[in-house]
């Protein structure tokens, strides 16, 4: 695709395209780490990255294991502060 909307495109494409042009703030690592460590267990991090469906997941292991598995975002948000986890859904640095 080069990017012009040439009418054969389907309404999913066309969507796809837009997103690929559309201008996009790069998000913050600190942002993401402090979510993570604060409020991981709801997913918030995972959301703010643009990561719905595993953000999602995050809530019902949470709600499932009776809070244990809040521990799984406040490890992740370490690992977004110390830099292992560096991209976010669609693949734009953290800054």
């Amino acid at each position: 695709m080069s990017g012009i909307i040439t009418g054969r495109e389907t309404k999913k494409e066309e969507s796809i395209i837009k997103d690929k042009n559309s201008p996009r703030k790069n998000k913050s690592k600190i942002i993401a780490g402090l979510l993570g460590i604060f409020l991981g267990f709801l997913g918030v991090h995972r959301f703010y990255l643009g990561y719905k469906e595993i953000g999602t997941l995050q809530i019902v292991v949470t709600i499932l294991t009776c809070f244990v598995g809040g521990l799984w975002g406040i490890l992740e948000g370490i690992l977004i502060l110390i830099g292992n986890m560096d991209k976010d859904a669609i693949g734009n640095q953290l800054i």
